[in-house]
Protein backbone atom coordinates (compact mmCIF):
# COMPACT_ATOMS: atom_id res chain seq x y z
CA UNK A 1 0.00 0.00 0.00
CA UNK A 2 3.07 2.35 0.79
CA UNK A 3 3.89 1.60 -2.54
CA UNK A 4 0.79 2.68 -4.29
CA UNK A 5 0.69 5.65 -2.16
CA UNK A 6 4.46 6.68 -2.97
CA UNK A 7 3.65 7.02 -6.61
CA UNK A 8 0.24 8.31 -6.38
CA UNK A 9 2.12 11.29 -4.95
CA UNK A 10 5.14 11.19 -7.39
CA UNK A 11 2.11 11.44 -10.32
CA UNK A 12 0.48 14.23 -8.24
CA UNK A 13 3.34 15.68 -7.82
CA UNK A 14 4.35 15.14 -11.64
CA UNK A 15 0.99 16.96 -12.76
CA UNK A 16 1.04 19.60 -10.38
CA UNK A 17 4.22 20.81 -11.74
CA UNK A 18 2.94 20.33 -15.82
CA UNK A 19 -0.15 22.14 -14.63
CA UNK A 20 1.89 25.26 -12.93
CA UNK A 21 4.19 25.82 -15.86
CA UNK A 22 1.49 26.08 -18.23
CA UNK A 23 -0.41 28.23 -16.18
CA UNK A 24 2.95 30.91 -15.27
CA UNK A 25 3.55 30.60 -19.12
CA UNK A 26 0.46 32.24 -19.85
CA UNK A 27 0.44 34.55 -16.89
CA UNK A 28 1.34 38.78 -17.94
CA UNK A 29 5.03 39.18 -16.78
CA UNK A 30 4.10 41.46 -13.66
CA UNK A 31 1.77 38.93 -12.41
CA UNK A 32 3.90 36.33 -12.75
CA UNK A 33 6.64 38.03 -11.27
CA UNK A 34 4.63 39.34 -8.25
CA UNK A 35 3.95 35.61 -7.19
CA UNK A 36 6.69 34.62 -7.64
CA UNK A 37 8.06 37.20 -5.31
CA UNK A 38 5.64 35.99 -2.81
CA UNK A 39 5.98 32.54 -2.52
CA UNK A 40 9.54 33.92 -2.07
CA UNK A 41 8.49 36.14 1.06
CA UNK A 42 6.96 32.94 2.53
CA UNK A 43 9.60 30.83 2.24
CA UNK A 44 11.85 33.82 3.81
CA UNK A 45 9.26 33.95 6.79
CA UNK A 46 9.16 30.26 6.91
CA UNK A 47 12.55 29.47 7.60
CA UNK A 48 13.10 25.90 6.58
CA UNK A 49 16.03 24.33 6.00
CA UNK A 50 17.42 25.22 2.51
CA UNK A 51 16.56 29.13 3.35
CA UNK A 52 18.80 28.68 6.54
CA UNK A 53 21.50 27.06 4.47
CA UNK A 54 21.25 29.44 2.08
CA UNK A 55 21.66 32.36 4.79
CA UNK A 56 24.84 30.30 5.97
CA UNK A 57 26.48 30.13 2.53
CA UNK A 58 25.63 34.05 1.87
CA UNK A 59 27.66 34.71 5.23
CA UNK A 60 31.10 33.18 4.17
CA UNK A 61 30.29 34.59 0.76
CA UNK A 62 29.99 37.65 2.33
CA UNK A 63 33.01 37.22 4.43
CA UNK A 64 30.94 37.22 7.58
CA UNK A 65 30.91 40.75 8.00
CA UNK A 66 27.19 41.55 8.00
CA UNK A 67 25.12 42.49 11.48
CA UNK A 68 22.51 40.10 11.60
CA UNK A 69 19.95 41.41 9.90
CA UNK A 70 21.83 42.63 7.16
CA UNK A 71 22.33 39.00 7.12
CA UNK A 72 18.68 38.55 6.86
CA UNK A 73 18.11 41.35 4.25
CA UNK A 74 20.48 39.38 1.76
CA UNK A 75 19.03 35.81 2.23
CA UNK A 76 15.55 37.65 1.42
CA UNK A 77 16.92 39.28 -1.84
CA UNK A 78 18.48 35.94 -2.43
CA UNK A 79 15.24 33.63 -2.28
CA UNK A 80 13.78 36.38 -4.59
CA UNK A 81 16.19 35.98 -7.23
CA UNK A 82 15.88 32.51 -6.57
CA UNK A 83 12.40 32.96 -7.16
CA UNK A 84 12.80 34.89 -10.32
CA UNK A 85 15.15 32.53 -11.96
CA UNK A 86 11.95 30.11 -11.40
CA UNK A 87 9.78 32.30 -13.17
CA UNK A 88 11.71 33.32 -16.14
CA UNK A 89 12.58 29.58 -16.57
CA UNK A 90 9.00 28.14 -16.66
CA UNK A 91 8.41 31.26 -19.24
CA UNK A 92 11.80 31.14 -20.83
CA UNK A 93 10.37 29.70 -24.39
CA UNK A 94 7.71 32.42 -24.05
CA UNK A 95 10.49 35.15 -23.27
CA UNK A 96 11.54 34.40 -26.86
CA UNK A 97 15.65 34.09 -27.94
CA UNK A 98 14.98 37.56 -29.49
CA UNK A 99 14.42 39.40 -25.24
CA UNK A 100 16.95 37.36 -24.07
CA UNK A 101 19.66 38.67 -26.58
CA UNK A 102 18.35 42.23 -26.72
CA UNK A 103 18.30 42.28 -22.61
CA UNK A 104 21.71 40.13 -21.80
CA UNK A 105 25.26 41.78 -21.52
CA UNK A 106 28.43 39.52 -21.93
CA UNK A 107 31.67 41.10 -20.52
CA UNK A 108 34.86 38.93 -21.59
CA UNK A 109 32.76 37.14 -24.43
CA UNK A 110 36.93 38.28 -26.65
CA UNK A 111 37.89 35.30 -24.29
CA UNK A 112 35.30 33.00 -25.82
CA UNK A 113 35.44 34.28 -29.32
CA UNK A 114 39.59 33.70 -29.51
CA UNK A 115 39.02 30.18 -28.59
CA UNK A 116 35.97 29.17 -31.36
CA UNK A 117 38.37 31.23 -33.39
CA UNK A 118 41.61 29.10 -32.96
CA UNK A 119 39.11 26.26 -33.75
CA UNK A 120 38.60 24.68 -30.52
CA UNK A 121 35.47 23.93 -28.62
CA UNK A 122 34.84 25.46 -25.53
CA UNK A 123 34.06 24.45 -21.96
CA UNK A 124 31.81 27.12 -19.66
CA UNK A 125 31.96 26.16 -16.21
CA UNK A 126 29.06 28.05 -14.09
CA UNK A 127 28.40 28.27 -10.62
CA UNK A 128 24.48 28.28 -9.84
CA UNK A 129 23.89 32.09 -10.18
CA UNK A 130 21.39 34.16 -12.12
CA UNK A 131 19.32 31.97 -14.81
CA UNK A 132 21.57 29.87 -16.28
CA UNK A 133 18.67 28.87 -18.77
CA UNK A 134 18.66 32.05 -20.11
CA UNK A 135 22.49 31.85 -20.34
CA UNK A 136 21.69 29.04 -22.51
CA UNK A 137 19.51 30.76 -24.62
CA UNK A 138 22.24 33.47 -25.46
CA UNK A 139 25.11 30.91 -25.92
CA UNK A 140 23.56 28.56 -28.02
CA UNK A 141 22.47 31.59 -30.32
CA UNK A 142 26.57 32.42 -30.21
CA UNK A 143 27.38 29.39 -31.06
CA UNK A 144 25.27 28.96 -34.24
CA UNK A 145 24.56 24.91 -32.77
CA UNK A 146 23.96 23.13 -29.55
CA UNK A 147 26.34 23.01 -26.65
CA UNK A 148 25.67 19.89 -24.72
CA UNK A 149 25.04 19.44 -20.74
CA UNK A 150 24.53 17.44 -17.92
CA UNK A 151 21.38 17.30 -15.19
CA UNK A 152 20.89 15.53 -12.24
CA UNK A 153 17.70 13.25 -12.34
CA UNK A 154 14.72 14.20 -10.49
CA UNK A 155 12.42 12.82 -8.34
CA UNK A 156 9.72 11.56 -9.84
CA UNK A 157 11.22 10.02 -12.83
CA UNK A 158 8.74 11.70 -14.83
CA UNK A 159 9.45 14.92 -13.95
CA UNK A 160 13.19 14.76 -14.47
CA UNK A 161 11.86 13.75 -18.19
CA UNK A 162 9.79 16.94 -18.21
CA UNK A 163 12.90 18.82 -17.44
CA UNK A 164 15.17 16.87 -20.31
CA UNK A 165 12.66 17.95 -23.05
CA UNK A 166 12.38 21.21 -22.19
CA UNK A 167 15.62 21.74 -21.95
CA UNK A 168 16.29 19.50 -25.49
CA UNK A 169 13.13 22.44 -26.65
CA UNK A 170 15.67 25.22 -26.17
CA UNK A 171 18.32 23.46 -28.40
CA UNK A 172 20.83 22.01 -25.37
CA UNK A 173 21.80 17.94 -25.38
CA UNK A 174 21.31 16.79 -21.99
CA UNK A 175 23.17 13.22 -20.63
CA UNK A 176 22.09 12.42 -17.20
CA UNK A 177 24.43 12.76 -14.04
CA UNK A 178 23.68 8.95 -13.02
CA UNK A 179 21.88 6.19 -14.57
CA UNK A 180 22.50 6.85 -18.14
CA UNK A 181 23.29 4.24 -21.06
CA UNK A 182 26.65 5.11 -21.01
CA UNK A 183 28.92 7.31 -18.23
CA UNK A 184 28.32 11.17 -18.90
CA UNK A 185 31.83 11.96 -18.55
CA UNK A 186 32.46 9.36 -22.29
CA UNK A 187 29.55 11.04 -23.83
CA UNK A 188 30.78 14.40 -22.88
CA UNK A 189 34.25 13.43 -24.27
CA UNK A 190 33.32 12.19 -27.37
CA UNK A 191 31.14 15.47 -27.92
CA UNK A 192 34.09 17.95 -27.47
CA UNK A 193 36.48 15.59 -29.74
CA UNK A 194 33.81 16.47 -32.41
CA UNK A 195 34.55 19.84 -31.77
CA UNK A 196 31.45 20.52 -30.02
CA UNK A 197 31.07 22.54 -26.88
CA UNK A 198 30.15 22.16 -22.93
CA UNK A 199 28.47 23.80 -19.85
CA UNK A 200 28.45 22.46 -16.41
CA UNK A 201 27.32 23.58 -13.22
CA UNK A 202 30.32 23.52 -10.94
CA UNK A 203 29.43 25.20 -7.59
CA UNK A 204 27.96 22.02 -6.01
CA UNK A 205 29.84 18.46 -5.96
CA UNK A 206 27.00 16.40 -6.12
CA UNK A 207 29.21 12.65 -6.44
CA UNK A 208 32.02 11.17 -4.32
CA UNK A 209 35.11 12.26 -6.25
CA UNK A 210 35.14 16.17 -6.20
CA UNK A 211 38.48 17.59 -6.30
CA UNK A 212 39.44 19.82 -3.05
CA UNK A 213 39.41 23.11 -3.54
CA UNK A 214 39.55 27.14 -1.40
CA UNK A 215 36.12 28.56 -2.47
CA UNK A 216 35.67 31.50 -0.15
CA UNK A 217 38.58 30.94 1.79
CA UNK A 218 37.18 27.79 3.05
CA UNK A 219 38.22 24.05 1.96
CA UNK A 220 35.28 22.84 -0.26
CA UNK A 221 35.17 20.30 -3.18
CA UNK A 222 33.99 20.96 -7.02
CA UNK A 223 33.85 18.44 -9.59
CA UNK A 224 36.77 17.81 -11.59
CA UNK A 225 35.30 16.88 -14.95
CA UNK A 226 35.19 20.52 -16.37
CA UNK A 227 39.36 20.39 -16.39
CA UNK A 228 39.71 16.60 -16.93
CA UNK A 229 37.49 17.19 -20.22
CA UNK A 230 39.60 20.34 -21.41
CA UNK A 231 42.91 18.44 -20.32
CA UNK A 232 41.47 15.59 -22.20
CA UNK A 233 40.61 17.03 -25.55
CA UNK A 234 42.46 20.38 -25.47
CA UNK A 235 39.01 22.33 -25.11
CA UNK A 236 39.13 26.07 -23.39
CA UNK A 237 38.03 26.24 -20.10
CA UNK A 238 36.05 29.62 -19.10
CA UNK A 239 34.13 30.37 -15.84
CA UNK A 240 30.83 31.95 -16.28
CA UNK A 241 29.22 33.36 -14.04
CA UNK A 242 25.22 34.74 -14.16
CA UNK A 243 23.99 37.50 -12.55
CA UNK A 244 20.29 39.48 -12.67
CA UNK A 245 19.91 42.79 -13.84
CA UNK A 246 16.93 45.42 -13.58
CA UNK A 247 15.96 44.00 -16.83
CA UNK A 248 17.67 41.27 -17.77
CA UNK A 249 21.22 39.02 -17.49
CA UNK A 250 24.49 39.50 -16.95
CA UNK A 251 26.92 36.94 -18.13
CA UNK A 252 30.66 37.07 -16.72
CA UNK A 253 33.23 34.99 -19.20
CA UNK A 254 36.78 34.61 -17.27
CA UNK A 255 39.63 34.07 -19.12
CA UNK A 256 40.93 30.55 -20.52
CA UNK A 257 41.90 28.53 -17.04
CA UNK A 258 45.17 26.98 -17.73
CA UNK A 259 45.94 23.75 -17.35
CA UNK A 260 49.85 23.91 -16.47
CA UNK A 261 49.60 23.27 -12.76
CA UNK A 262 52.25 20.21 -13.18
CA UNK A 263 53.34 17.00 -14.44
CA UNK A 264 50.48 15.04 -13.38
CA UNK A 265 47.19 15.03 -14.59
CA UNK A 266 45.72 14.98 -11.07
CA UNK A 267 47.57 17.96 -10.49
CA UNK A 268 46.50 20.21 -13.57
CA UNK A 269 43.32 19.05 -13.07
CA UNK A 270 43.58 20.32 -9.12
CA UNK A 271 45.25 23.56 -10.17
CA UNK A 272 42.18 24.78 -13.30
CA UNK A 273 39.53 23.52 -10.92
CA UNK A 274 41.07 25.71 -8.19
CA UNK A 275 41.19 28.96 -11.12
CA UNK A 276 37.72 28.22 -11.56
CA UNK A 277 36.91 28.70 -8.12
CA UNK A 278 38.44 31.58 -7.36
CA UNK A 279 37.32 33.54 -10.14
CA UNK A 280 33.71 32.35 -8.84
CA UNK A 281 34.68 33.80 -5.73
CA UNK A 282 35.44 36.95 -6.83
CA UNK A 283 32.11 37.33 -9.44
CA UNK A 284 29.84 35.98 -6.68
CA UNK A 285 30.96 38.40 -4.57
CA UNK A 286 29.99 41.26 -6.84
CA UNK A 287 26.20 40.79 -6.32
CA UNK A 288 26.04 37.54 -4.23
CA UNK A 289 22.01 37.67 -3.93
CA UNK A 290 22.38 36.20 -7.29
CA UNK A 291 23.88 32.81 -5.73
CA UNK A 292 21.05 30.56 -4.99
CA UNK A 293 22.68 27.47 -3.22
CA UNK A 294 20.21 26.35 -1.13
CA UNK A 295 22.43 22.90 -0.23
CA UNK A 296 25.49 22.38 1.83
CA UNK A 297 29.13 23.64 0.32
CA UNK A 298 31.71 23.27 3.03
CA UNK A 299 31.35 20.42 5.26
CA UNK A 300 31.96 22.75 8.13
CA UNK A 301 28.89 24.90 7.00
CA UNK A 302 25.49 23.75 8.39
CA UNK A 303 22.34 25.55 8.05
CA UNK A 304 21.88 28.32 10.49
CA UNK A 305 19.36 27.75 13.59
CA UNK A 306 15.99 29.47 13.53
CA UNK A 307 15.50 32.71 14.16
CA UNK A 308 14.37 32.31 17.25
CA UNK A 309 17.67 29.91 18.73
CA UNK A 310 20.26 32.30 17.16
CA UNK A 311 22.65 33.47 20.10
Amino acid sequence: MSGLRARAAARATDLGYAAGWQAVQWLPEPVARGAFDAVARFAAGREGRGTRQLRANLRVATGGKLAEDELDALTARALRSYARYWQEAFRLPRLGTARVLRDTVVPGIDHLARARAQGRPVILALPHSGNWDAAGVWFLDWLGEPFMTVAERLRPESLYERFLAYRETLGMRVVPLTGGERPSSAVLREWLEAGRSVCLLVDRDLGSGGVPVEFFGRPATMPGGPALLAAQTGASLHPVTCRFSERGWVLQVGEEVPLDGGTRLRDRVATAMQGVADAFTADIARQPEDWHVLGRVWADVPPDPPAGERH
